[in-house]
């Protein structure tokens, strides 16, 4: 299975730390986002926790660049969204969870559209949140 996706967002849909956190909460999986987490001003590792246990993962913002040639039913899926946020996870099923969570959030409940690039396919917001419970059920 692929350890990354690009999720695409309106940026001026982007939660801020205390709304995505809200959002992941209703997931009930119990990821927290890092307090210092703000949308384009980390890069990197973003630190998390699931269950009490370190859970980051590596996360890119970007400009999306309209130029940047895609399959038309894929194009067609992200629209508009002018935001692109590269999610990338290691092995460790606690950083999967911790990274499926966070993107299950961004899609439920702020519009944003998970692409796998290996796969080229969208992934649904029901889809993630099904992996990160799988992910879950195998700890």
């Amino acid at each position: 299975m692929a350890r990354r996706h690009i999720l695409y967002i309106e940026r001026g849909k982007l939660p801020d730390r205390a709304a995505h956190q809200k959002a992941i909460d209703a997931t009930k999986i119990a990821v927290s986002l890092d307090h210092d987490y703000a949308p384009f001003a980390v890069e990197g590792y973003l630190p998390c926790t699931f269950d009490g246990e370190d859970a980051g993962f590596d996360i890119r913002f970007a400009e999306r660049d309209p130029a940047v040639a895609l399959p038309a039913e894929i194009a067609e899926a992200i629209g508009g969204r002018d935001a692109q946020v590269a999610i990338k996870w290691s092995s460790d099923p606690r950083e999967k969870i911790a990274a499926l969570a966070f993107s299950t959030a961004l899609a439920k409940d702020f519009g944003a559209v998970a692409h796998d690039p290996d796969k080229d396919k969208i992934i649904a917001a029901d889809a993630l949140l099904k992996q990160a419970k799988a992910a879950q059920d195998e700890l």
